[in-house]
This record gives structure tokens, C-alpha cells and sequence, in this order.
């Protein structure tokens, strides 16, 4: 009896281990596809990851293009012409036919006769090189200064504050409409204008922003070009040496003026002293000449 029971027992044995190698390996293979899957799912959020960073800085280094809209520009010139007017007249020209228009202009002459005309024109922003290029080559540039000021957070500010505050308004609107009593609605008469005020401010901002913004500021002098003599011609002529003669007589007459100027009031003195100088000499021989008769 003890022989087939060993055989047997052996069989049973060997049937459980072979159970639990196929159980092993298939729980081998379970962990090893979790770990693929694993891998996969954290390759995924790697590359996302890796898509948005990558992103982010292609968006951080993209710099906004900015419109000429929200640029003032302003630029000084000062140029040297043989002829103001004629100059002046070509730049009045040249704003004009650009869009723009003279803002101010104002005309001088120095001490030497020499005309000077400073002028102030806007023209658009998008044609402020052209005609800043046009302006300085009328002749010779003795002076440039141009500067831009980008005001894109003033002009988004103010567009967002004139919103916010045309709502309030609206709202402080509404509740007059529902008020009842006379003190609410005095009330709220006080702060609909305390806020219409505001927003009055606010638009005169706005309109003054755009209209700097939408027209360039450009500053031009122009100054004439003194008459210099031909090289080598130095000697004086004949209207040189008679200027100079008259120049000489003119001061002349002026130191002899005020030489006189000056002497009249001691001759005035010495006429007064003589005159009754001679009144009294005159009264001692009237006096003294029935004496000596007796």
C-alpha cells in the first residue's frame, strides 16, 4: 500500500508547482505591462510638459507688435536755408500733403538782418520719417533731436477705467430711477455728478493721448544763411571806405552833442554869473560919476 501513495503524493507536487510557475510568470508579465504602461503615461506627460514649457517661452520671447497708435513721437529741427520763406512755404507743403498742418509759427529777424522762422507741424505717425527725411534735407542740418514715447499702459488704463466708470455711472442711474425719498435722491444726484465728472476727466485723457499719439509733433527752425565774400577779396572799396567815413562823422557829432550836453549846464551857470557881474559894475559907475563932477 505505502508504494502507490508515494507516486501519487509526487504527482500532486509536482502539478502545484508547475500552478504556481504559470501564477509567477503571469504576475511577472502583469507587473512588467504596468510598468510599460507607467513608462508610456510619463513619457506622455514629459512631452506635454516639455510642449507647453516650450510654448511658454516661445510665447514669453514673442514680443507684441506696437501700432503707431500708441507711440508719441516728437522731433526738433534746425536747419540753415539761403531763402526763410521760400523754405518755409516748401515745409508748410510737405505737411500738408503728408495729412498734416501748421500748429504754430513765428518769424525773427537777429541784429544782423538775418530772418528766423520757427514752425510747428503734425503730421501722421505713419508718415512722420518721410516727411522728418524730407524737412532736413531743404539745406543744411545744424541740429536734430527726435523722441518716442510708447504710452500703450496709459491708452489700455484709461480705455479700461473710462469702461468701469461709464458702469458706475449707469448704475448710480438706476438707482435714482428706483429712489423714493427727496434726501436719496439728492444723494445720489451728488455722486451721479461727482462721477460724470470723472468720467469727463478721463475722456479728455483719452481724446488728448490719441491725438498725440495719432499725429507726430516735429518742431522745425529755420535760420538763413549769412552772405559770406568771395575768397581772396579782402581789400575795402570805394562804399566800404564811404561807410566807414560816414560811420566816423556819426560819432562824431555824437561826442560833439554830448560834450555840449554836458558843458550847458556850467555855461548857463557863468552866463548868469557874468550878467550880474556886469549889472552891478555897471550901477557902481552910474553911482560913482556925479561924485566926481563936484
Amino acid at each position: 500500500m505505502r508504494r502507490p501513495v508515494r507516486p501519487a503524493l509526487a504527482g500532486v507536487l509536482l502539478a502545484a508547482a508547475l500552478v504556481l510557475t504559470g501564477c509567477g510568470a503571469g504576475g511577472g508579465g502583469s507587473a512588467d505591462g504596468a510598468k510599460a504602461d507607467s513608462g508610456s503615461v510619463a513619457r506622455e506627460a514629459a512631452g506635454s510638459a516639455g510642449a507647453e514649457d516650450s510654448g511658454g517661452k516661445g510665447s514669453a520671447r514673442t514680443t507684441p507688435d506696437l501700432t503707431a497708435n500708441d507711440i508719441i513721437r516728437t522731433a526738433s529741427l534746425t536747419v540753415q536755408v539761403m531763402d526763410v520763406p521760400k523754405a518755409l512755404d516748401s515745409a508748410r507743403t510737405t505737411a500738408e500733403s503728408a495729412g498734416g498742418y501748421v500748429g504754430e509759427e513765428t518769424t525773427s529777424r537777429d541784429s544782423a538782418g538775418h530772418e528766423r522762422t520757427r514752425v510747428v507741424l503734425r503730421v501722421p505717425s505713419e508718415r512722420y520719417d518721410e516727411v522728418l527725411g524730407d524737412l532736413q534735407g531743404a539745406g543744411k542740418l545744424l541740429d536734430r533731436t527726435a523722441k518716442a514715447q510708447d504710452v500703450t499702459g496709459q491708452v489700455v488704463d484709461v480705455d479700461s477705467r473710462i469702461k468701469s466708470q461709464r458702469a458706475s455711472v449707469a448704475r448710480v442711474r438706476e438707482l435714482m430711477d428706483r429712489a423714493d425719498k427727496i434726501g436719496d435722491v439728492v444723494t445720489l444726484e451728488g455722486e451721479l455728478s461727482s462721477r460724470e465728472a470723472d468720467l469727463e476727466a478721463l475722456l479728455a485723457r483719452q481724446a488728448s493721448l490719441k491725438d498725440r499719439t495719432s499725429l507726430a509733433t516735429i518742431t522745425l527752425s529755420l535760420t538763413q544763411t549769412p552772405v559770406h565774400r568771395a575768397a581772396g577779396d579782402d581789400s575795402p572799396g570805394f562804399v566800404d571806405a564811404l561807410s566807414g567815413g560816414w560811420h566816423v562823422f556819426v560819432t562824431m557829432l555824437r561826442w560833439i552833442a554830448l560834450a555840449l550836453g554836458a558843458a550847458l549846464p556850467f555855461a548857463a551857470l557863468a552866463a548868469l554869473v557874468a550878467l550880474l557881474w556886469w549889472k552891478v559894475a555897471r550901477r557902481r559907475s552910474t553911482t560913482a560919476r556925479p561924485g566926481s563932477d563936484t
